[in-house]
């Protein structure tokens, strides 16, 4: 049996895996999934300063994850399908290998149960 090694994520995978590791950045990105929001507004949402936002959307934006758009003073931050497009790439590849891996373990097993219902009636 042939182990499939791992390629490399590139750096747009990791940075944007590491930015949604952290639960307020998930929060973030389920807020404006659907909605562009002003930044006073994200922060609104959370019971933390507004330069930890502030820097919690930079983290974002660099991992390609939100856009953002200015309106006279204020800016407008939107999640981004091409970076999520990306990230659901990753995941659907590693879950689709998890779901592999677990048939053939099955199937396995159940090789293995077969064998033995014919060793037990021969």
């Amino acid at each position: 049996m042939s182990t499939r090694r791992p390629e490399p994520s590139d750096d747009s995978e990791d940075e944007a895996l590491r930015a949604i590791a952290e639960p307020r950045r998930r929060a973030i990105l389920q807020l404006v999934a659907h909605d562009e929001l002003a930044a006073g507004e994200i922060a609104a949402a959370f019971d933390i300063t507004r330069t930890a936002v502030s820097q919690h959307l930079t983290v974002l934006k660099n991992a390609g994850l939100l856009s953002e758009r200015r309106d006279g003073t204020k800016r407008l931050y939107r999640a981004r399908a091409e970076g999520l497009a990306g990230l659901r790439e990753f995941l659907d590849d590693m879950w689709a290998g998890a779901l592999d891996a677990a048939r053939r373990l099955a199937e396995q097993d159940r090789g293995v149960a077969d064998d033995d219902q014919a060793a037990a009636a021969g």
